[in-house]
């Protein structure tokens, strides 16, 4: 993956393969470890060892405070979101800059919803040849659908592969934001204002006063590496603006979590000593 933004796409799903080792994992999933590359199927196998595994954490928790926890409690607070929404009669989900995500395929109960992956045409295919690899076929109930998301019509291209603006569909945006320009931002609102009432949004952002250093949360490692020196981190929010900013494209914010929220539904009943970070938070929002 030579493209900066597409690289992060593996530190998410690693953490996700690695967990699966803990006697609860956060986010249980079958084939995280078959997402990766060959080096990171590695890494996932020399961590069942306990020692190994805790030396690895210790560092990304030195490096980066709350990094650990915050990727699992993102993608657990992601799937309870696109589960309520399905139980509430949610068509179909849309997963925005979708990169290496296995939702559509460890979430079984998704089996008989189709499911959009959109990213960079580049991602798309090295997505497709690694699904055929894994399943010999990309499977029957998901669609790959390239676009940049820069440039590119949303809706038209959606649409092109099939996605109805009349379907209540749930949008997972997750950790896309922070790498676009508040223009890309605000286009990819723009198309989801003509989402069919019902629908839901779920999505991270990173806050506003990290990005301008105002405050670091402890991550000055992350801010001078994603923000000072690679430069790809460019938007960010306030969580006070965060329920304006939606309403401008009618949708109606239901909840904001941060590492309050995530210790209380997801670490402190699994017994995970673990901290989740402020720097970025998550959010679910519905149309109107």
């Amino acid at each position: 993956m030579d493209n900066p933004v597409a690289q992060t796409a593996v530190g998410p799903v690693a953490i996700v393969a690695i967990d699966q080792h803990e006697d609860i994992p956060l986010v249980r999933s079958d084939v995280a470890y078959w997402m990766l590359p060959a080096s990171g199927r590695l890494i996932a196998t020399l961590t069942r060892i306990p020692v190994v595994r805790r030396l690895l954490i210790n560092a990304a928790e030195k490096k980066i405070p709350g990094l650990w926890a915050s990727m699992l409690c993102r993608k657990r607070y992601i799937n309870d979101q696109i589960r309520d929404a399905v139980r509430a009669g949610v068509e179909t989900v849309v997963v925005l800059g979708a990169g290496l995500d296995d939702c559509a395929y460890r979430l079984r109960w998704l089996s008989d919803t189709v499911v959009f992956e959109v990213d960079l045409p580049k991602n798309i295919s090295r997505k497709r040849a690694l699904l055929k690899r894994l399943y010999g076929k990309v499977p029957d109930h998901v669609r790959l659908v390239p676009i940049d998301f820069e440039t590119g019509d949303l809706n038209q291209v959606l649409a092109e592969h099939g996605h109805r603006n009349d379907d209540t569909t749930a949008f997972v945006w997750e950790a896309v934001t922070q790498y676009l320009t508040e223009t890309a931002v605000r286009r990819t609102l723009d198309a989801l204002a003509t989402a069919a009432g019902g629908s839901r949004l779920v999505f991270t952002y990173v806050r506003r006063d990290f990005l301008d250093g105002a405050e670091l949360y402890g991550g000055e490692a992350l801010y001078r590496e994603y923000v000072v020196e690679r430069r790809l981190w460019r938007f960010g929010m306030d969580p006070g603006e965060v329920a304006g900013f939606l309403s401008e494209y009618g949708w109606r914010l239901t909840d904001d979590a941060g590492p309050r929220e995530f210790a209380d539904r997801y670490l402190q009943p699994t017994c995970r000593e673990l901290t989740a970070s402020e720097v970025e938070r998550s959010a679910c929002a519905e149309k109107v």
